[in-house]
């Protein structure tokens, strides 16, 4: 058979299909990268040259820099809001809270005072009693509107609204069966001093809590020291000097003065958050030791007084009708005791806070007075004992020489120390709230001028590649 030879293979035409063959393909796309590895690459590349060295860091001293300016305006905000707090509303509700609880004491004491008076009640009496009364509802609706809705202060306050209609009833019906010469006014006025001591001042003392608690907590938020934004100071101008340093090294130039502009900026803002902080918090510092703990010993002073008269008075109400739990005393003068017991004892405390001759001296006529009410009251009780009521009833209401002299004493020169210790609170928690004042706003300005330096600085250098 003969040899047939081989034909070659005609050549694909255009429209011809591609070959079998897997040499002949052509190679795939190459493979995709993330953008992270993208950036990453482009980092890397750019870390091996000077220009994109600069750039770098750069770019990482500006972010330093807008970082420091960032967190301090933000924390220095905030410990200011706190600042703002204490001066503007939580120390006035607490003062508000304090007043409630003397104005409804002293309605009580007023009441029964006009109750010994008789028929005729003095027409003073009877509008102090009035003023203390308002004073106390007029102080409950602004409580109400600026409290911060939690809920024990709101249920205080609704207590109190709901009890002092039923305690200002119970005080009228004791004036009209009085006005009538009845016994049972007596009755009326023992039952209005209950719901007084049991419900009304009780509500009162627990709104006065939940206030001064919301104080310390104002207070407490305005102290804590900066940390996040001095330490971002420090890495801050320790990023600058670095580069500073490097930039020297490599160049033999002393100064840059982009850079220097830019640690000019953050040394004089770091400096400015520890000196303005720092005062802030001995502000109000002094304001809570000088101020605040005085105020609370003197009002805790005032409500003794203010509880002790009350009973006093009552003692000769109920003459003896009221025994104390154990029957073996009688439970007003008891009580009586008991508070001129912690005004004593108040009042020591708060001449040892008193930081100037300006709020001993009123703390000091408070002493003495109270001495001279305890020894008018024990001559009291000795006319009572012997029977002379009407001689009792004038050392207790009467004009001069009687315990209710000493009383308005007191009363008098306990108010002109806390005016005192008011008006020292308030300077020192007003001049360390005006320490940080500014603060917030100039740290972000100067923030954005050390940014602009560090980039203007770095960007001096990468002129000198082009």
């Amino acid at each position: 058979m003969p040899h047939v030879p081989a034909q070659p293979r005609p050549a694909p035409g255009p429209g011809s299909p591609p070959s079998s063959d897997r040499s002949a393909r052509p190679a795939g796309p190459p493979a995709r990268r993330s953008a992270w590895a993208e950036t990453s690459s482009r980092l890397r590349a750019a870390a091996t040259t000077e220009p994109g060295r600069l750039r770098i860091i750069g770019a990482v001293l500006a972010a330093l820099v807008v970082a420091f300016g960032a967190v301090t305006a933000v924390e220095i905000a905030d410990r200011a809001a706190s600042a703002d707090a204490v001066v503007d509303r939580s120390q006035p509700l607490s003062a508000d809270a304090a007043s409630i609880y003397r104005s409804l004491a002293d309605a009580d004491t007023a009441a029964a005072s006009g109750f010994l008076a008789g028929a005729q009640e003095p027409a003073a009496v009877r509008e102090r009693y009035r003023k203390d009364i308002t004073g106390a509802s007029r102080l409950l609706v602004k409580a109400a509107a600026n409290t911060d809705g939690s809920t024990d202060s709101r249920r205080w306050i609704a207590t109190l609204n709901e009890q002092l209609p039923r305690y200002t009833g119970l005080v009228e019906r004791a004036r009209a069966n009085n006005r009538q010469g009845l016994p049972l006014g007596g009755a009326y006025l023992r039952y209005a001093n209950e719901l007084m001591t049991t419900e009304l001042l009780p509500a009162a003392e627990k709104l006065y809590e939940e206030e001064t608690a919301r104080l310390d907590d104002d207070h407490g938020d305005a102290r804590p020291w900066p940390l996040l934004s001095l330490g971002l100071g420090v890495v801050a101008l320790g990023g600058l000097a670095w580069a500073q340093r490097r930039n020297y090294l490599r160049t033999k130039r002393v100064f840059s003065p982009g850079l220097l502009a830019a640690t000019a900026a953050c040394t004089v803002t770091l400096l400015w958050l520890g000196a303005g902080h720092a005062l802030a918090r001995a502000g109000l510092d002094e304001a809570r030791a000088e101020g605040q703990e005085s105020l609370a010993v003197l009002n805790d002073a005032r409500i003794s007084s203010l509880k002790a008269r009350a009973n006093e008075n009552l003692t000769l109400v109920a003459r003896g009708a009221v025994l104390t739990e154990d029957g073996k005393g009688d439970k007003y003068e008891t009580d009586y005791a008991a508070g001129m017991s912690r005004l004593t004892a108040s009042l020591g405390r708060a001449g040892q806070l008193a930081g100037d001759g300006a709020g001993r001296a009123p703390v000091a006529r408070a002493v003495s007075a109270a001495s001279e009410w305890r020894s008018r009251h024990r001559q009291a009780g000795e006319s009572d004992r012997a029977g002379d009521y009407d001689g009792a009833l004038a050392k207790v209401i009467g004009g001069e020489g009687s315990t209710g002299q000493c009383f308005d004493r007191v009363d008098a020169a306990l108010e002109r120390a806390l005016a005192h210790e008011q008006a020292e609170f308030t300077e020192a928690a007003e001049g360390g709230r005006g320490a940080l004042a500014g603060l917030p706003a100039g740290a972000a300005v100067l923030a954005a001028l050390g940014a602009a330096g560090a980039v203007l600085g770095i960007g001096r250098r990468l002129s000198e590649y082009r």
